[in-house]
């Protein structure tokens, strides 16, 4: 199957700051996609270059084997047929719901363009809402405009930059699984920038971590959890603790937290290493490998306590336990890692 969307060896610079190296990937027909990282890693740039928005410095854009950006040849953003939701979602607040849907579609007959605005309505849940105004509208719902009306000229490529920063965190999350529905329903390839990992996992099929003006991983939201490509991965894509260590061979690692079984990556004896530790990494109580640590303080939320716990060298760490572990700040109990992540350093 040829790739939708391909973006080969991309940089981009703001006069002589390069804001991104060297990024690839591609994206296949109908498929959802995420990018994620921290503020200022060039998300919002790489969508504003595929959208035309943005010059490249280097590299190459094709959609459907089109050359958009690259060769020398640029494609003017009004004529690549890809749909852009904003961050303000930019509706026009003189205009009702529905005329905000129907403004790309001018061209077709009114009777067409009647039955496709009606038909988003319907997708999008705003029917009983087509003569409000924008300011009439919750900040789920001016959303839901934003995306229709995107939609509204059937684009190859959907690009949608922050869509769900104005939301709070629950309406974050189920409108995040909302689009993911509609989009499937349209049948239309999606790329989000997000800077929200929760949103991502619920939206897309691959997800690509953008960090240092580097693509550092695109993958499945499985595999950038579960096989992070290098520690800034493993920061972005979970909450953890970077501990140092040192391999001491046959797949162990000594870190503060004793000696740990890791995925052995044929690193010489002594040498440095980074392990990364998630909450289900830390595994309180009796065991042969286990060390002492010391309950820092405990804070409260509801099926689950988050704890900060002092090891032997003075460092401290954050994990979120459950509530069947039921520690007092000040106590000491035995702790373990159980097969954390860990990177050559």
């Amino acid at each position: 199957m040829q790739s939708l969307l391909q973006v080969t060896d991309a940089e981009c610079r703001y006069g002589d700051k390069l804001i991104l190296e060297s990024v690839s990937f591609d994206l296949q027909p109908g498929e959802i996609a995420c990018l994620l990282g921290p503020s200022g890693c060039g998300k919002t740039t790489l969508l504003h270059a595929i959208a035309g928005f943005q010059p490249l410095a280097r590299g190459a854009i094709a959609l459907g084997g089109e050359t958009l950006t690259g060769n020398g040849q640029i494609v003017p953003p009004e004529q690549r047929h890809i749909g852009v939701v904003f961050q303000d979602y930019a509706l026009f607040p003189h205009l009702t719901v529905q005329q905000n849907i129907a403004f790309g579609l001018r061209a077709l007959p009114h009777e067409e363009r009647a039955s496709r605005v009606q038909e988003l309505l319907s997708l999008v849940q705003l029917s009983r809402h087509a003569d409000q105004y924008p300011h009439q509208l919750s900040g789920g719902q001016q959303q839901r405009v934003a995306l229709a009306r995107a939609l509204a000229p059937k684009p190859r490529l959907l690009l949608m930059d922050e869509p769900f920063s104005n939301l709070d965190t629950e309406l974050r999350r189920s409108l995040a699984s909302e689009v993911r529905h509609i989009l499937r329903e349209e049948g239309i390839a999606a790329l989000i920038v997000t800077h929200d990992r929760s949103e991502a996992f619920v939206a897309g099929d691959k997800l690509g971590v953008l960090a240092d003006g580097h693509l550092q991983q695109w993958d499945t939201p499985h595999n950038l959890y579960r096989a992070p490509a290098n520690g800034a991965v493993a920061r972005i894509v979970s909450d953890g603790n970077l501990l140092r260590g040192k391999w001491i061979g046959d797949g162990w690692v000594e870190t503060a937290l004793g000696r740990v079984a890791v995925r052995d990556q044929g690193s010489e004896v002594g040498s440095p290493v980074e392990v990364f530790a998630r909450s289900e990494d830390l595994v309180p109580g009796e065991h042969d490998d286990a060390v002492t640590v010391q309950v820092v303080s405990k804070s409260f939320l509801g099926n689950s306590a988050l704890y900060c716990f002092r090891l032997p060298n003075g460092r401290t760490i954050e994990a979120t336990l459950s509530s069947e572990y039921r520690f007092e700040p000040g106590s000491e109990i035995p702790m373990r890692l159980d097969s954390p992540l860990a990177f050559p350093r």
